[in-house]
């Protein structure tokens, strides 16, 4: 596990998604799995700790994939040892009323990560390419000047908010936000394979719904779009990397070896230092607390 490369898996030239494994051929198991994670996430919460207290950077992470991809669950295991007060995940669900009354990326902006701190889009404004591609009668919800019909969206206009993204993020990263974006690439198999044990496990039954199946029935269009967006918005302030999410511990692990090694690169990141009047005078102080 300790040799995976993550460099194998960050997009830097035009890919194509079919090229990419959805699970990697290693010799490994669940404990052993669970034991890299944990030895990474002990990390990560002392990086974190002293990135708070340096408040200058901020990690902005990205998450798409398809149904059962396991976004939600690698949220919950590997940022699970991060101070509360660092990280605020966000699940961007489809524009309620008031979303819609702004541009698509006025959401994202209100939910970017203080300085010091993570933002987890869970879901991103990525969506904007993706689900409503797929199902263009969406943007006609945003009342936009010159669009009456689907008839109106021209392969341009797809072009243009790929190029507002990337100028988004481009933005961000230049005033302190580290950006990573994690696609999970699951075989339609295992997304099967997830639905059924959603339906079979009674625990699980909450978990599924019926639009499940019928997003399932265009998985070929949002694979094309998947990887139309990735090939045009990877760069170098804010990568794509194609996760191998069949097996979710793998999956769990890399994506936070990635962030390790990023928060690695931040080398103006030290421990914070007390005050030197107040070092100066610890013993007083603690001779103070004594008699208190």
């Amino acid at each position: 596990m300790e040799n995976i490369n993550i460099e194998d898996f960050k997009v830097k030239s035009a890919i194509k998604l079919s090229d990419f494994a959805t699970k990697l051929d290693i010799d490994t198991n669940k404990d052993q799995e669970e034991l890299a994670l944990d030895k990474i996430q002990q990390k990560l919460s002392k990086k974190q700790d002293a990135m708070y207290a340096h408040n200058r950077h901020a990690f902005l992470i990205c998450l798409q994939g398809m149904d059962t991809s396991g976004k939600d669950s690698l949220i919950r295991e590997v940022f699970k040892e991060f101070n509360p007060r660092g990280v605020v995940v966000h699940s961007f669900k489809t524009p309620n009323s008031t979303e819609l009354e702004h541009d698509y990326l006025w959401r994202h902006y209100l939910a970017l990560p203080e300085k010091g701190k993570f933002a987890v889009f869970n879901r991103t404004h990525y969506e904007n390419v993706l689900v409503t591609r797929v199902h263009p009668e969406y943007i006609l919800f945003e009342n936009l000047p010159g669009i009456e019909k689907v008839e109106d969206i021209t392969p341009q206009f797809w072009e243009n908010r790929m190029e507002q993204m990337v100028n988004f993020e481009k933005h961000i990263s230049q005033n302190g936000t580290k950006i990573l974006k994690f696609y999970f690439h699951m075989s339609k198999e295992e997304q099967r394979e997830r639905l059924l044990k959603r339906l079979e496990n009674p625990e699980d039954n909450w978990k599924f719904s019926s639009g499940d199946l019928k997003e399932r029935e265009r998985w070929d269009d949002y694979m094309k779009y998947y990887e139309e967006a990735i090939n045009k918005t990877s760069t170098d302030f804010a990568p794509w990397y194609i996760i191998p999410a069949d097996d979710k511990g793998v999956a769990r692990y890399i994506v936070a070896k990635i962030i390790w090694e990023e928060m690695e690169k931040l080398t103006d990141i030290t421990e914070p230092e007390l005050d030197p009047k107040v070092k100066a005078n610890i013993e007083m102080y603690r001779e103070q607390l004594k008699k208190q």
